[in-house]
């Protein structure tokens, strides 16, 4: 008798796991019961020791069995998850004055998010930095299954250098190289793009509009500014504290148009405009700029280098620029490079890579870096003198967490020879607390 209760508990403990896991089920089978008794019954001879054993070893089998009685859904889920930024920055400059005045400002203020269903992404990303609305990363994206590579459309920035492995808010050096911002590499534009991620070779095309998300004044002549352009990556060694990869950006775009007065009439005119400001957000102060009138259109290129070893990088680009123009008019040229030391000083000690950007993984939490950097620009030539710059800078980057990190930098630049700006230099302190999630 008592062998017969323990059987019928072991049976009744099923029933109720089972209910209890799944909901209310169809009845088994004549036969599918049969073999549940069968294989939970204690047989002649054996112990009470064993037969509770048994009757254990079902019950644990029973809850963990997958009910195959019904088949899952595998349909694709749709999912949202809410995202933004906060950038708090307080800077002093030496000497100041004319435009540089110290203080504090939140530069950069996002609030977004991201939707997925299944392979497909949807991303909108709208900016409040200086109390001002802007549109940011807004674009859909298709993912290959089980791979990195992606076909998106729409307004972000598209794979040209290096920078273009890194967000904004996660720059080395605090911001951008001031010769990535002259050249316009890693801005935003409107258009199409492919990546392409193998062990060995990454690759990123594009096609682009100048049209930009509001439209542009270009529509009503009947012409819009298109271009192409692509990153083509070789990563022979690419691997946590490891990593030797060299990569080529070429960019052609034609060219801008704008009405201008000749002589009492409007003429639609030929350009290009390129500038940018002193690496620092407290103070918006340009420093060196071109307008190059008469164009057909640009041609940009960028070699890149990215070497690392355990807790030391070397990041380094060049960029070459070339604008040909109209009536005779001589192209106009301009070149610049970078390059920047990175050493990991507490915490992480390997520098990890990220594939699906063909860059240095973001360090992990509580991971103190130094990171020492060299800009050079000529923005002169053919007799137009955008400015010649160089910039040294130095900061220490804190990642608190996956979500906040802290910087503390040092930026020493100048121009001279500039028909836009004035000959001057300046000492930059800044300090930044980031929240992104």
């Amino acid at each position: 008798m008592k062998k017969v209760f323990l059987m019928v508990c072991a049976l009744f403990g099923a029933c109720a796991m089972a209910s209890a896991e799944e909901g209310l089920a169809p009845e088994p089978t004549t036969s599918d019961a049969t073999a549940e008794v069968t294989t939970a019954a204690p047989t002649a001879g054996e112990s009470d020791a064993k037969v509770i054993d048994k009757v254990t070893n079902y019950l644990s089998v029973s809850a963990a069995a997958p009910n195959t009685s019904r088949g899952e859904d595998d349909s694709p889920k749709f999912k949202f998850t809410p995202g933004g930024r906060i950038l708090f920055d307080g800077a002093a400059y030496t000497p100041g004055g004319d435009g540089f005045a110290s203080g504090v400002a939140l530069p950069d203020i996002r609030i977004g998010g991201k939707a997925t269903y299944g392979q497909w992404m949807a991303k909108l990303d709208i900016g409040f930095g200086y109390g001002k609305l802007s549109m940011k990363d807004i674009f859909i994206q298709y993912s290959f299954k089980g791979t990195n590579n992606y076909l998106r459309g729409g307004y972000f920035v598209h794979q040209f250098g290096l920078n273009a492995a890194t967000s904004s808010s996660f720059k080395p050096t605090g911001e951008a190289a001031s010769s990535d911002d002259f050249f316009a590499a890693t801005g935003r534009n409107l258009g199409i793009s492919f990546v392409l991620d193998l062990p060995k070779f990454f690759m990123g095309v594009s096609g682009i509009t100048g049209t930009g998300l509001s439209g542009d004044n270009t529509a009503t002549a009947g012409y819009t500014s298109t271009g192409a352009l692509g990153r083509f990556v070789w990563r022979p060694i690419a691997e946590t504290g490891k990593v030797v990869q060299i990569g080529v950006s070429p960019w052609y775009q034609s060219a801008f148009r704008q009405k201008k007065d000749v002589n009492g009439q409007e003429v639609w005119q030929r350009y290009f405009n390129y500038s940018c400001n002193y690496p620092t957000r407290v103070a918006k102060v340009k420093m060196m700029g071109v307008n190059v009138n008469e164009a057909r259109g640009v041609f940009k290129l960028t070699p890149e280098l990215l070497l690392s070893y355990d807790r030391f990088a070397l990041e380094s680009q060049y960029y070459f620029m070339n604008i040909s123009r109209r009536n005779g008019l001589d192209a106009y040229r301009a070149q610049g490079v970078y390059g920047i030391f990175r050493c990991l000083l507490l915490g992480d000690t390997q520098y990890a890579y990220s594939h699906g950007d063909a860059g240095l993984a973001i360090p992990k939490p509580r991971t103190l870096e130094l990171v020492a950097g060299y800009n050079y620009t000529n923005a002169n030539h053919a007799g137009i003198n955008g400015g010649i710059s160089n910039d040294f800078s130095v900061t220490f980057n804190y990642y608190i967490n996956k979500f906040m990190l802290a910087r503390l930098g040092w930026h020493y630049a100048n121009v001279r020879d500039s028909d836009t700006t004035p000959n001057r230099h300046v000492n930059i302190f800044q300090a930044r607390i980031q929240f992104k999630f």
